[in-house]
Parts: C-alpha cells; sequence; structure tokens
C-alpha cells in the first residue's frame, strides 16, 4: 500500500514541501488537508452525481472555504482537472484551469484570492513566512513564476467555469456571479 498523499505526483510534491517547511503558511490561508475528504459540499447538494465529482485537497481560507479538484470527465491526469472554490459564503467556482494554475495563484499571496478580489502580487504588503521558499519550489518543480496579469488568468479560466456553472446548475442555484 502506497504512503503518497493523492495519486497525483503534483499534489505529492506539494504535500512533501509542506511537510518540510513545518507549520508555517507559504499563502495565506492556504493549508493542505486530507485528501478526498469531507469539504461541505453535502451541504450543497447530497445528490450521489454531484458529491461524486468533487475531490476536496486543501482549505482556502480561514474562514472555511475549500478548494477540490472537478472530476469534468474522465481523465487519467487528476493534475489537469479544473480547481473549483467551495466557498464558506455561497461561493462555487472553478478558480483556476488545473493545478499547476493554482500553485501560480497561491504564489501571490493573497486570502482575497479566495474572494475573486486577487490582489496584484506587487500590491500584496506583507508575504506569509514561507512565501519565498514556496516561489523558489514553484520555480524548481514546475519552471513557474507568480502570475504577471492576473486579470488575463482569471479571463482564461472563464470557459472552465461556464461549463462548470452549467453542469453544477443540474443540483444546486448558483449565484450571480
Amino acid at each position: 500500500m502506497s504512503e503518497a498523499y493523492s495519486p497525483i505526483p503534483e499534489l505529492n510534491l506539494l504535500k512533501e514541501f509542506d511537510d518540510r517547511i513545518g507549520p508555517v503558511y507559504y499563502s495565506e490561508g492556504f493549508e493542505l488537508r486530507e485528501y478526498g475528504a469531507d469539504a461541505g459540499l453535502h451541504t450543497w447538494s447530497e445528490h450521489p452525481e454531484f458529491l461524486s465529482r468533487f475531490i476536496p485537497f486543501a482549505q482556502a481560507n480561514h474562514s472555511g472555504s475549500d478548494y477540490a479538484l472537478w472530476r469534468c470527465d474522465d481523465r487519467t491526469d487528476l493534475a489537469t482537472l479544473p480547481v473549483v472554490l467551495v466557498g464558506d459564503e455561497g461561493h462555487l467556482y472553478v478558480i483556476a484551469r488545473d493545478l499547476r494554475e493554482l500553485f501560480q495563484l497561491l504564489a501571490v499571496d493573497g486570502e482575497p484570492l479566495a474572494d475573486f478580489g486577487f490582489p496584484a502580487p506587487e500590491e500584496v504588503e506583507e508575504h506569509s513566512e514561507g512565501h519565498h521558499e514556496f516561489l523558489t519550489w514553484l520555480n524548481r518543480n514546475f519552471g513557474l513564476e507568480p502570475p504577471e496579469d492576473l486579470d488575463a488568468l482569471w479571463t482564461a479560466r472563464k470557459e472552465s467555469d461556464d461549463r462548470f456553472r452549467a453542469w453544477v446548475s443540474r443540483f444546486v442555484e448558483l449565484d450571480g456571479r
């Protein structure tokens, strides 16, 4: 039996990094949770098809929002699945087209990330204690940097979010965002 955190190499690398730097934040409010653990999705809908399409893996903020992968199809590379924010204030939307894009967003290091209001990287006044180490890890493992244009990244994920909203509306009523 494997002792890996998940069946996703990218998440396993993040978990190794997370374990190595200890109990410090590297992106405000982000915290890995047990892979596949309950993220309160049943409060949205108890329909088995709805619940079976999400793989929760992390806390998004300090107030109860989570990140989950959306199994939008049957692809085998789970790291390429869209990442959904399961918000504590009624938000349910695609925040990133895949895990690597989420990692880039985490490099911004601001809790407003979970509330649509992405801060520009230069607007974040104080970074989390492990932020610099995370940036080094992100570049070393994936050749990625914080996004230069958050608006462009946000616009690029819209197609995935539109598809998600069409699917999820069969199970829940979404807000107007």
